[in-house]
C-alpha cells in the first residue's frame, strides 16, 4: 500500500483480536482517522476461526517463535480409514468447516449483548442457545441420575454422562435423589440466590475450598458437588476452587437461565464464535472511515523526540513508517505471568443427538452442550495423582452453528495443563465422551487438531498508557465464558482516547443506511 507510507493517524489499532475490535467498534463514530493492522492476513487474533484448509495452514505457521506467539505446539490429525466400508463417514469440503481458536460461551446477562444491541451491530449477528450441561462419572462411580445420554451399566462398564439440574424444578423432578439430598441442594439453591446479601454465611470462608465449603455449610453430598463445580468452568483442580471463585460463578449460570427463553442462559454466536464479533467489530469501524491493512505488523516504534510530544512514529514491517496520537496494541509489560491451556478440536461423524434434548416447550433447540470431565475422573495422561489432575472442558457444537456440515458434530476441548500429558487428558476426554453417548453407528473421528493457547485466566488487569498516548491491552482471557472485564479494559482505553469527547460508551443511533436497508 504506496499511500500508507507518511501518513498521520488519530489512532492506530495493531491486531483484531477481541478488545482491539470493540474498541474500534467504540470508535467508529467518534470521526477521528484510524488506522488498524494485523499482521495475520485474517480478522480476528486469538479469536479466529478458520476452514480446515485454513487451520492448517495455521498450524504451520504457529510453530514459530514459541516465546512469544499466543499458540504453540500445533499439530493436525487426519485418521486414515483407507478400506473402510463404502458408506464409511468422510471429511466434507473443506470449506465446509468454521473452526473457533477460542470457544467461549456467552452468559445472556453479560453486559457484552447489551452492547451490540446499544451499537446497532447485533443486526449481523446470530445467537445460538447452549443447551444441557453434562458431568462425566466413570464407571467405577456411582451415578446421580439416568439418561439417554448415558448406557446401561449392566451391559456396558463405561462411563456416564450426568446431566447437570438447571434449576429447582429439575431438582424436584429427579427421580433419583432421595429426600435428604434434595433438600441440602435447595437450602444451597436458595443461598445462592442472593447471596451477595448472607455475607455472614460465606465471607469468612472465602479463601477456603468450594467443595469443603458445601460439605460443611449445606451437607451437599460428594457425588452432587462436581455439577455444581461444573457450573463455575473452574480451570484448577477441584480442591482449589475457592468459596469467593465458585459464588459468583455459579450465580452467574442460575441468573441467567430464562432470559432468553426458558431452559438455558447462555449463547454462542453462529458462524465461528467470538471471530464473528470481532468481524462485525471492524466492518461498522470500516463504515465508519478506519483504514483496514492486513498482514502488516508493527516493526519498532519510535519514542517521541521532545517530552510531551503529542505524536508517535511507527515503523511498519516492510520499510513505511506512520505517525500517530494513540498507539494501541496488545501485551503490557505489567501482567502476571500467562497461564496456558492444551486445547483441541475435533470433528466426529454424528450429531451426537442425546446431548442436545429439548430445553423446554417452545425454546429454541440447542446448539452447544458443555460436558465437563471433574478432576480425577480420567486416568493416566498426568503423573500426578489422579484427584490433582485438572477438569476437562468440551464443548460440542451441532450442525446448526454452520460450524461443520449436518451429521457431524465439533468438540472444543481444553484442560490447563501445557505439557504432553494435557494432551493425553484431552484425548481420552474425547474417547470417553464418544463411548458414553449412546449412539448408532457409533462417532467416528474424521480430523482433530490440538494446539498450546496462552492468555490470562481470570485475571483483571487495566490496559496500561506508557507516556500518556501508548495503550497496551493484557493478554487475551483463557475463560471458558466472556469475561465482562474485557470491556472494562475497552472502555477505559475508549475514554483516555476520546477525553472530554467522550459520550456513553457503545450507545449509538441507527445509521441510515441500516434504515434504509430494513425498510
Amino acid at each position: 500500500m504506496e499511500t500508507l507510507d507518511k501518513t498521520e493517524w488519530d489512532v492506530l489499532l495493531v491486531g483484531t483480536g477481541l478488545q482491539q475490535s470493540l474498541l474500534a467498534l467504540a470508535l467508529s463514530r467518534s470521526g477521528k482517522k484510524i488506522l488498524h493492522v494485523d499482521e495475520n492476513d485474517y480478522y480476528g487474533g486469538s479469536e479466529a476461526a478458520f476452514s480446515l484448509t485454513e487451520a492448517e495452514e495455521w498450524a504451520q505457521k504457529a510453530n514459530g517463535d514459541a516465546s512469544a506467539a499466543a499458540f504453540t505446539h500445533a499439530s493436525i490429525s487426519k485418521p486414515d480409514h483407507t478400506g473402510s466400508t463404502p458408506a464409511a463417514p468422510s471429511l466434507s469440503h473443506a470449506r465446509k468447516y468454521n473452526l473457533d481458536l477460542s470457544p467461549q460461551l456467552i452468559y445472556a446477562r453479560s453486559t457484552l449483548l447489551q452492547y451490540l444491541v446499544s451499537s446497532k451491530v447485533f443486526r449481523q449477528l446470530e445467537f445460538l442457545a447452549v443447551g444441557s450441561w453434562w458431568v462425566y462419572t466413570p464407571a467405577s462411580q456411582g451415578s446421580l441420575s439416568s439418561d439417554a445420554a448415558s448406557s446401561d451399566e449392566e451391559t456396558a462398564p463405561r462411563g456416564r454422562l450426568l446431566k447437570v439440574p438447571s434449576g429447582r424444578e429439575d431438582v424436584f423432578q429427579d427421580q433419583v435423589l432421595d429426600f435428604k439430598t434434595k433438600r441440602a441442594l435447595m437450602k444451597f439453591l436458595r443461598f445462592i440466590s442472593e447471596y451477595e446479601e448472607q455475607g455472614d454465611v460465606w465471607k469468612e470462608h472465602r479463601s477456603r475450598s468450594f467443595p469443603s465449603f458445601l460439605s460443611e455449610q449445606f451437607k451437599v453430598p460428594v457425588g452432587l458437588q462436581a455439577p455444581l463445580l461444573a457450573l463455575t468452568l473452574s480451570p484448577t483442580v477441584s480442591e482449589e476452587v475457592t468459596v469467593e471463585f465458585a459464588l459468583p460463578r455459579i450465580a452467574r449460570h442460575l441468573r441467567s437461565i430464562g432470559v432468553f427463553g426458558a431452559g438455558f442462559g447462555a449463547v454462542i454466536p453462529k458462524w465461528g464464535g467470538m471471530s464473528e464479533i470481532t468481524q462485525v467489530a471492524c466492518r461498522a469501524s470500516a463504515v465508519g472511515g478506519s483504514v483496514y491493512v492486513l498482514g502488516k505488523g508493527v516493526s519498532s516504534v519510535q519514542s517521541p523526540e521532545t517530552e510531551g510530544a503529542e505524536r508517535t512514529t511507527v515503523l511498519l514491517k516492510g520499510g513505511k513508517s506512520v505517525t500517530t496520537k494513540w498507539l494501541v496494541e496488545e501485551g503490557s509489560d505489567n501482567t502476571p505471568t500467562p497461564s496456558r491451556l492444551s486445547r483441541s478440536i475435533t470433528i466426529i461423524s454424528s450429531p451426537l443427538t442425546p446431548l442436545f434434548p429439548p430445553l423446554a416447550e417452545d425454546a429454541p433447540s440447542p446448539a452447544s452442550a458443555v460436558v465437563v470431565f471433574p478432576s480425577g475422573s480420567l486416568s493416566g495422561g498426568d503423573t500426578r495423582p489422579d484427584n490433582q489432575s485438572p477438569p476437562v472442558h468440551v464443548f460440542i457444537h451441532s450442525s446448526d452453528t454452520e460450524e461443520c456440515p449436518k451429521g457431524h458434530s465439533v468438540l472444543y476441548a481444553s484442560i490447563a495443563l501445557d505439557s504432553d500429558a494435557g494432551f493425553q487428558l484431552l484425548e481420552q476426554a474425547v474417547t470417553a465422551l464418544l463411548s458414553a453417548v449412546d449412539v448408532t453407528p457409533q462417532p467416528t473421528i474424521l480430523w482433530s487438531a490440538r494446539y498450546i493457547q496462552q492468555g490470562l485466566t481470570g485475571a483483571v488487569v487495566d490496559p496500561t498508557a506508557h507516556g500518556g498516548h501508548r495503550v497496551q491491552f493484557p493478554p487475551p482471557s483463557l475463560d471458558l465464558a466472556f469475561d465482562d472485564a474485557v470491556l472494562d479494559h475497552v472502555q477505559e482505553a475508549w475514554r483516555k482516547i476520546m477525553g472530554d469527547d467522550a459520550g456513553e460508551f457503545l450507545v449509538f443511533e441507527d445509521r441510515e443506511a441500516y434504515a434504509d436497508e430494513d425498510e
